[in-house]
């Protein structure tokens, strides 16, 4: 007998619809329907199309009803949101994290509340986008559309809500908004009233693996009945749920972002975390995933789209081959400087960050791909040194999980710069890692760690060794000062 399962995965720049099939301890993925997710920008603001978003997801459910699957469940970015009115209606297209509206409001409700504070109830990194500033930017710019909201709910509770009629917030990604206490796993409603954030807006907590309901027949008629689970809605929640990634393994969810941490049995909320603005996420099965963020293959995807601007059409592929031939070392640059996080164009960005830092600014595509790689290997290293002094335990393995484990180059880059092993998969470890919990929540496997053997065994995995790591201890330190001189 086959089981199926349907997970749908919503990332920065694309979703997907995918099918799980598991039969005989063998789980397969089929993809059922991808779309694009395009942000939509007017009077100076960037938005999601999350209208256009609901359609393909629907458009993707109508391909699965086929199967009769047993469940469905839903990931996606954290930190956005959406706001409700009083009938359940949306209020407005969501804003893009990138949007420009939160510069200096983070600052601002930390000179009011303070880091420490903030930190030591949320243990949550401090990040300009993170929703405890985007409310406290549209408290301050729309107050009455505010007012007029009953719920603010992030993205995979929004469609969580349209497909079932239940508002709820999935535990993993309300851990993104920095208005989770950390350690009572409820929300920390004190720190929100000092930051005057109504509370009045928050929807109940549901923990990863919990039945939400089933799918209303306005959703989606063919599957209507259907159970939807609620796997880690928070998209590196789901990923990491797919792979052994705690112990002496760290993990890099490598993406438009590169998430790099480790999976431990409870939030580690340290002066030293705090310092190295280590985040503490809601974990499957009562964990926690410490982590840092680091500007990931957003840095291309933004190059290119640049260059697409000015009529050079240049593919993923065309960029790794050519850039492996490029000479080493020649630009190095910091992937977290500022000014990165929404420049007007990344190339131009990149080249003054050169300039400034008195280096040769990348000449070709392939120059910009390659400084892009080198860098954040480089970055990973540094990010990893921090964490195992943070936890005190040293790092031999480094699964790295996502669409940048195929960048073979980047891999290589990274067992090279940070002196460790390397395994790179499974590609599809979010829907992965959704399916997984969805087949716990339907008792089709017994315990999370059986359900992650089963994807061990279907999903092959490649191995990097290091190589070369005295070439790249010496570019280490050169990175190092770049890192230090930008950050003052």
């Amino acid at each position: 007998m086959t089981r199926h399962y349907v997970a749908i995965d919503l990332g920065a720049e694309s979703g997907r619809v995918m099918r799980g099939s598991f039969r005989n301890g063998i789980l397969a993925l089929d993809e059922l329907h991808r779309f694009p997710n395009e942000p939509v920008r007017r009077d100076g603001s960037i938005r999601w199309d999350i209208l256009a978003l609901w359609r393909n997801v629907q458009r993707g459910l109508e391909r699965a009803a086929a199967d009769s699957p047993e469940s469905v469940g839903v990931d996606a970015w954290g930190c956005d949101y959406a706001l409700l009115g009083e009938r359940g209606d949306l209020l407005e297209n969501p804003y893009h994290y990138r949007d420009t509206r939160t510069d200096g409001i983070m600052e601002d409700v930390c000179s009011r509340i303070g880091r420490d504070r903030i930190y030591s109830i949320t243990g949550v990194q401090f990040l300009p986008f993170n929703t405890l500033y985007q409310l406290a930017a549209a408290c301050r710019v729309t107050p009455k559309l505010m007012a007029a909201a009953s719920a603010a709910i992030t993205i995979p509770d929004l469609l969580n809500y349209w497909l079932t009629g239940r508002i709820a917030a999935e535990f993993t990604n309300a851990t993104t908004t920095q208005f989770v206490d950390a350690r009572s796993r409820g929300w920390a409603t004190d720190l929100l009233a000092e930051a005057e954030i109504p509370v009045r807006l928050l929807a109940p907590l549901v923990e990863p693996g919990g039945v939400l309901g089933a799918i209303k027949d306005e959703a989606c008629r063919a599957l209507a009945g259907t159970l939807v689970v609620a796997p880690a809605c928070h998209d590196t929640g789901s990923a990491v749920a797919a792979v052994c990634a705690g112990g002496d393994r760290a993990f890099i969810s490598s993406g438009t972002w590169s998430l790099l941490g480790t999976e431990v049995p409870c939030p580690v909320i340290t002066p030293e975390a705090r310092d190295g603005n280590f985040t503490n996420e809601g974990g499957v099965c009562g964990s926690t995933r410490l982590l840092k963020n680091i500007g990931g293959l957003w840095l291309l995807q933004a190059c290119r789209r640049a260059w697409a601007a000015s009529g050079l059409h240049i593919t993923y592929e065309e960029l790794l081959t050519a850039s492996a031939d490029e000479p080493p070392f020649r630009s190095l640059f910091d992937p977290d400087h500022q000014g990165l996080l929404h420049p007007v164009d990344m190339p131009d960005t990149i080249a003054e960050y050169c300039r400034q830092t008195r280096q040769p600014e990348p000449a070709r595509p392939a120059a910009f791909a390659r400084a892009i790689f080198e860098s954040l290997a480089l970055k990973y290293r540094m990010v990893l040194e921090s964490l195992e002094q943070i936890t005190g335990r040293g790092v031999a393995e480094i699964r790295i999980v996502g669409g940048g484990a195929r960048n073979r180059l980047l891999n290589q880059f990274t067992a090279d710069a940070t002196g460790r092993r390397v395994v790179a998969g499974p590609i599809e470890a979010t829907a992965l890692g959704n399916i997984a919990m969805q087949m716990l929540a339907t008792g089709a496997v017994p315990s999370l760690s059986h359900a992650r053997e089963v994807i061990e065994r279907s999903f092959p995995t490649e191995r990097y060794e290091p190589r070369a790591s005295e070439g790249w201890d010496v570019q280490y330190e050169r990175f190092q000062g770049y890192v230090e001189l930008t950050c003052v």
